[in-house]
């Protein structure tokens, strides 16, 4: 079958069909006529074509190469509008002709150069991969750099040292506070009896709460009642935390506005003043809470631990990260927390609230009782052992009958009734009895 029975045209050389099914002749190099469907050795040509030659092959000039490798001409304009162009320069925000002429700008104007290199490094600021917020442990190290340097002539005691460092950390987060994010919704949390209470407040009535608390131990130290100003001839204000705060609120504008920060500020630097001025001693001083009382560095420690719940309870309204303390004044708030649990413990067995003492067990104070090791891990941990029998009782390893473990953190916001003492520990080992009555003791240390 010949190819024009088939269906297929034949190709000419370079890849196009004459039409003319192949009889058209084309005069070869020795002048001898030749036909169009074959070779030069009589043979088909291919159905697909040959590729082309290269020019660079046929040894004829090469193409001229002026004009295509050559940058086009920059844009000329005027100096007003080049200048306006800085800032989208400066973001990678112009096109390529523009680009190229502010750059040929910048290498003539000095002025322009100073105000492009300005806007490129806050550029850079702006787009840094870190947080530009301050490190909370920064405050902390200058310090103690400073006082390695130069000792303070009148040192803070010990046991407020955490005190003054959780109101500082505080008050650095309050500082940059709009009147939205004083006004943000606050949600306290505590526990009481077998549930958490709650109650709705705002930044700023949280502030206020803390001041009117704190103010506890300005009137045992002699300075203003928060709940008096102004007014001291009478007689201070005494009453439970909750009432006092309570009270504050009432007689302020409800909810208090951003100027609560001022008195609660001035309050917490006169606290620290105060006892680094009466030289500290061992801190013995009574501070009443209402129904029961704690020594003046015990109570330091309390404050401090309620302003870094309630700086976190800000911070999450607020919706901004906020740190633990430093694990040396975490550490002094889980011991405190420990020391407090036998009270603790009893109290919520005079309500009925945990399992009775077997009469076997019961002991006179000073004496070893049945103990729970109570695990606290974390840098801020440790090991306590409580007595659970009875409040004057020693803890004793031979009389352990149960084991906790705890995170540290988790531990302390147990004790601020932020978390449900069913969920808190980590590991539990003995008399499961025991580590509920434990754990809920621990969780009904809240308080408003």
């Amino acid at each position: 079958m010949s190819d024009a029975d088939d269906g297929f045209e034949p190709y000419d050389g370079d890849g196009r069909n004459d039409g003319n099914d192949g009889k058209d002749e084309k005069d070869g190099k020795d002048g001898a006529k030749e036909t169009r469907d074959t070779r030069g050795d009589g043979t088909p040509p291919p159905r697909i074509p040959l590729p082309r030659a290269s020019v660079e092959d046929t040894g004829l000039p090469l193409p001229a190469l002026e004009g295509l490798l050559t940058a086009p001409e920059p844009l000329r304009l005027p100096h007003p509008v080049l200048k306006s162009l800085l800032g989208a320069w400066a973001l990678a925000a112009c096109s390529a002709e523009e680009t190229a002429a502010v750059e040929e700008h910048l290498g003539a104007c000095g002025s322009c150069a100073d105000e492009a290199r300005r806007l490129r490094e806050a550029i850079g600021l702006l787009q840094r991969p870190e947080s530009l917020d301050l490190d909370p442990g920064l405050r902390t190290r200058v310090l103690e750099a400073c006082l390695e340097r130069r000792p303070p002539r009148i040192p803070v005691p010990a046991w407020a040292a955490s005190y003054d460092a959780e109101t500082a950390r505080l008050d650095a987060l309050l500082q940059d506070f709009g009147d939205g994010e004083w006004h943000a919704p606050v949600r306290l949390r505590w526990f009481r009896g077998a549930r958490e209470t709650t109650r709705r407040t705002t930044v700023a009535g949280v502030i206020a709460h803390l001041l009117a608390v704190d103010g506890l131990i300005a009137v045992a130290l002699g300075l203003d009642d928060p709940l008096l100003p102004g007014d001291q001839d009478q007689k201070p204000d005494a009453r439970t935390p909750a009432e006092r705060t309570e009270a504050l609120w009432e007689t302020s504008r409800f909810p208090p506005t951003r100027a609560v920060r001022g008195p609660w500020r001035e309050q917490t630097h006169a606290l620290v003043r105060t006892v680094s001025f009466t030289g500290g001693g061992p801190g013995t001083l009574p501070i009443p809470y209402g129904d029961f009382e704690l020594p003046l560095r015990d109570a330091m420690v309390d404050r401090a631990f309620e302003c870094w719940v309630h700086a976190e309870d800000i911070a999450e309204a607020v919706d901004y990260p906020y740190a633990p303390p430093a694990p040396r004044h975490l550490h002094g708030m889980i011991d405190l927390a420990a020391r407090m649990l036998p009270e603790a413990l009893a109290a919520r067995r005079r309500a009925g609230l945990a399992t009775p003492a077997p009469s076997r067990h019961l002991v006179s104070a000073g004496s070893p009782g049945r103990s729970l090791r109570l695990e606290i891990e974390g840098e801020g941990g440790g090991q306590w052992l409580i007595p659970l029998d009875s409040p004057g009782a020693v803890g004793s390893a031979e009389h352990e009958v149960a084991h906790v473990a705890l995170d540290d953190v988790e531990f302390c916001r147990l004790a601020a009734g932020h978390v449900p003492p069913e969920e808190a520990a980590a590991g539990q080992l003995g008399d499961r009895e025991a580590i509920r009555d434990v754990l809920f003791a621990a969780a009904s240390l809240s308080r408003m």
